[in-house]
């Protein structure tokens, strides 16, 4: 049999508009990172969530599934920078070629200038792949480019594309940050705007896999038994060096989950947080998916305390309810509308909607879907859920509002502007409630009251997190 033939009856036997076996399996790896990209370009979603499912359907395991994952991430991540250098060597502006095609050329691209795959294989598989998914004439435009883009490595190419005359402009290119992200970054280190690279390189590194063991439910030591590793602050949180959490099995049973250090401490603060009174009766308002509210409904499990996890969506709430224990009160809520009478509740926890231009690292595709006016959007949405958050909490109790996005307009200004004229909220110190939580003190989170944490500081999501109690 022919190798035309064998590859005719892989052909014929594959699942219509699946992709082809045209080379093996590293063209299914290549197409499966394509196919990734591709969503995320076209229907908004998550490369984080749709992967690994990729992953499991096309059989990809091992070095392939790593191949896929750094392929796709990469590309990603790398967009802005690859998309200044495809656009020296292209012809064509980069607004008038095919999408489908654009993609394929950040993938080769990525593979040329930020991976060890050989040139000659980098280029040739992403010519194969353009071939098929925009035909034999923009192969060959393909291959032209990328021969072009091949011809220098990527400190050469950046010394073209970013040059030192404009400062944000070359931060922008050089780490593959829109120029707002990067103003807005650099604004929100403050005095530490010096640190802007460290932060810029480390959004661009591939986050540690992070685990939370839920409280009553499983232990750090069942996870470490497991195969993972200590973490550095969380009491909850092992860090799992390699292999797929779901492999673990106290994840597998939904005991312990995938959960950044950040988002445990925040949560652990608002239980530990001081106040006056009872202490029977938590809430979580924007609990979807519900990391945070599965690690507060294991601590109020513990302190005979009960928890209540709403969310507006109706199948985030269906994601509360499988992280949480059957102990925890499950609601569709609108937080802004509430369901409850004013002064309910003795702890309240707003996890607020955001940008979430802290989990760049995560979500490398959100630097590019945000843009300067999604700010503006969500700053109403922001106000009022927290005045809600201090209308239901009682005098004596605490509220944590939190974002996973360090930008100013979305932290400490949407506090300050919602406290303003208010004498019935004290701010709490978070930065010294923070190192009463953790296992080990965070350094550099502020000089309080808010405390912020960083990729580049702790390895963690920009978490932001204001701890604010009512007075009578």
């Amino acid at each position: 049999m022919t190798p035309r033939t064998s590859r005719d009856r892989r052909d014929r036997n594959r699942r219509p508009g699946g992709p082809r076996r045209t080379g093996g399996p590293e063209d299914l790896v290549r197409r499966t990172a394509f196919d990734v990209v591709r969503a995320v370009q076209t229907r908004d979603a998550y490369a984080n969530l749709l992967l690994p499912g990729r992953l499991r359907e096309r059989g990809l395991t091992g070095r392939d599934a790593a191949l896929a994952t750094e392929l796709t991430y990469g590309t990603l991540r790398g967009r802005g920078t690859y998309d200044a250098v495809l656009a020296v060597c292209s012809d064509r502006p980069l607004h008038r070629i095919d999408g489908p095609l654009l993609d394929v050329l950040r993938l080769g691209a990525h593979q040329l200038l930020a991976t060890r795959i050989p040139p000659h294989a980098a280029v040739g598989t992403a010519v194969e792949l353009a071939r098929s998914v925009a035909g034999p004439g923009q192969a060959k435009f393909a291959n032209a480019v990328l021969r072009k883009v091949a011809t220098r490595d990527l400190a050469a190419w950046l010394d073209i594309v970013a040059p030192p005359g404009d400062e944000v402009g070359r931060l922008s290119v050089t780490y593959s940050h829109p120029r707002w992200v990067v103003s807005a970054l650099r604004d929100a280190l403050g005095p530490g705007r010096d640190e802007i690279e460290e932060l810029l390189a480390a959004d661009n590194a591939r986050p540690r896999v992070t685990l939370v063991a839920k409280p009553g439910r499983a232990t750090v030591e069942e996870l470490l038994a497991a195969g993972a590793e200590p973490a550095p602050y969380s009491p909850y949180a092992a860090i799992l060096p390699e292999g797929d959490p779901s492999a673990v099995a106290a994840v597998a049973g939904g005991r312990a989950a995938v959960q950044d250090e950040a988002s445990q401490l925040v949560a652990l603060a608002l239980a530990d947080a001081p106040l006056d009174g009872s202490d029977a009766r938590w809430l979580d308002m924007c609990a979807g998916p519900g990391g945070k509210a599965g690690l507060l409904s294991g601590l109020a499990a513990q302190r005979g305390t009960r928890l209540l996890a709403c969310d507006v969506q109706p199948h985030r709430a269906g994601l509360v309810r499988r992280a949480v224990d059957g102990r925890t009160g499950v609601a569709v809520v609108d937080g802004t509308v509430p369901a409850w009478r004013p002064g309910s509740f003795d702890r309240v926890l707003l996890d607020a909607p955001c940008t979430g231009l802290g989990a760049l690292r995560r979500r490398p595709e959100s630097r590019w879907r945000r843009e300067p006016g999604s700010v503006a959007e969500l700053g109403p949405l922001q106000r009022a859920l927290l005045t809600s958050a201090l209308e239901a909490v009682r005098p004596g109790g605490v509220v944590a509002y939190v974002t996973c996005s360090p930008h100013l307009a979305e932290t400490r200004v949407v506090v300050d502007d919602v406290l303003r004229g208010r004498q019935d909220v004290q701010r709490l110190d978070s930065p010294a409630v923070l190192a009463g939580s953790a296992a080990r003190e965070p350094a550099g989170l502020g000089e309080g009251p808010y405390a912020q944490f960083w990729p580049h500081r702790h390895g963690t999501d920009a978490m932001f997190l204001a701890l604010l109690r009512r007075t009578a």
